[in-house]
């Protein structure tokens, strides 16, 4: 637990333009951490400071004069949920030089819209991510239906989805990830956020003055990890590729409607690869003490990226 003691110590109280904001008294902490501990600290897997990155340093339109309240976090019987967002941030996990493919994936964590939950569907499975040479950016988004919450889905969840994709994308020279390999993965209320982003992008607003804003949002592929409300999917020719998982125990909206939804896929000839597991429910998540069937497409995903050639494999 010596990881969750030194992340305790090292959380940001506020954001500056691209930093930490962090109390100074806590940068011992961080240093010390980084030098004895450089492979326990998110974010540090390339040695680098671990960071979150605020989507935009004056605030998202809409919280400017929240975004510096702090986040409520529920660390209760081992779990990491996370609410009261309104600095919408990523957190990088990238991998060491040598282990680096050039791929990114960008991770929406579930909760229901209610809550983040960064445990089993955000942080454990981003350090995954970078220790397979993949760079990962857990999402922290704004939360359309917690309590007293005067967001939405469509008009600040999504703005901060399409934002992160614009951030990776702008800063893929920076972090050595190919513009043409960035993904959105979703875990349930976070896979609605994946598979809109996937409908519904842009090439970027040439006449914004902001540089990230004129990037484009558009994914080179979607994971949607049993994604919510596919009610509201729908399928379109030069979509990006999907990746699926899901239970065949989870909720029918689920488990009949992400069925129905490949073969949507099939239909028009987006590549589309489906994992139905026979056994699992809702919230499998990743983790990595798990070693039912489910708990192994993190493993199925980095093959169908590798076949789909939006992943490089050393060892083929």
């Amino acid at each position: 637990m010596l990881q969750r003691a030194i992340v305790e110590k090292i959380q940001p109280k506020r954001f500056l333009d691209g930093g930490w904001g962090i109390p100074s008294a806590s940068f011992a902490v961080l240093g010390i951490a980084t030098m004895l501990f450089p492979s326990l600290v998110p974010g540090v897997v390339s040695g680098a400071e671990p960071e979150r990155i605020a989507l935009w340093p004056n605030g998202a339109a809409g919280s400017e004069a929240r975004k510096n309240e702090p986040e409520k976090e529920d660390r209760a019987n081992g779990a990491c949920n996370v609410t009261n967002i309104h600095a919408p941030s990523i957190t990088p996990y990238l991998p060491k030089p040598e282990v680096a493919t050039g791929t990114a994936i960008i991770i929406a964590p579930g909760g229901g819209h209610r809550m983040l939950c960064l445990g089993h569907e955000g942080d454990s499975l981003a350090e995954w991510f970078a220790e397979h040479g993949i760079a990962a950016f857990v999402l922290r988004y704004r939360l359309a239906r917690e309590e007293g919450s005067q967001y939405t889905v469509d008009d600040h969840a999504m703005a901060d989805t399409r934002r992160a994709l614009r951030l990776v994308r702008s800063r893929a020279s920076e972090w050595k990830i190919d513009q043409d390999r960035i993904g959105m993965l979703g875990f349930s209320a976070g896979g609605e956020l994946a598979a809109l982003a996937a409908m519904e992008n842009d090439a970027g607003k040439s006449e914004s003055a902001d540089s990230v804003e004129r990037v484009s949002c558009r994914p080179d592929f979607q994971v949607l990890i049993y994604p919510g409300s596919s009610h509201r999917f729908t399928v379109t020719k030069g979509m990006p590729p999907a990746f699926i998982a899901l239970g065949a125990k989870d909720r029918d909206d689920i488990s009949l409607g992400m069925a129905k939804l490949y073969l949507q896929y099939k239909e028009v000839g987006i590549p589309c690869e489906l994992h139905i597991y026979s056994n699992a429910g809702h919230g499998f998540g990743y983790r990595a003490d798990a070693n039912h069937a489910a708990a192994q497409w993190p493993l199925r995903l980095r093959e169908w990226l590798v076949d789909s050639k939006l992943l490089v494999d050393a060892n083929r």
